[in-house]
């Protein structure tokens, strides 16, 4: 069952995620994994070295996150990062529309 809190966190993380990619991070999938106790007053996730740390579900989609970014870096950095081409404003101002006509200079 969902309460209103873990809706809210779900919604906040939701909403970082989709912000730091318009920011230009590359977000990997499944980065978002979670661990949402019970809301209000207590431990948080491992605070007493116990509460969460023997849950399946976040156990899962921690390593299942972990070897995404793991394996998105790899790629980054095998790649050089990501090409600029596409992603140049300045050449874009200028007219370029890598690959594809520019419509202003339609006859």
């Amino acid at each position: 069952m969902v309460t209103g809190n873990e809706d809210g966190i779900k919604h906040c993380a939701m909403s970082i995620l989709y912000s730091l990619g318009h920011l230009g991070y590359t977000i990997p999938p499944q980065a978002d994994c979670d661990w949402i106790g019970e809301a209000g007053p207590g431990p948080s996730y491992g605070d007493d070295g116990i509460v969460g740390i023997d849950n399946e579900f976040t156990q899962r989609n921690t390593t299942i996150m972990t070897w995404n970014l793991l394996h998105m870096a790899r790629m980054l950095k095998e790649a050089g990062g990501l090409p600029n081409h596409g992603n140049d404003r300045e050449a874009w101002k200028a007219g370029c529309r890598f690959g594809y006509e520019n419509p202003e200079h339609r006859a």
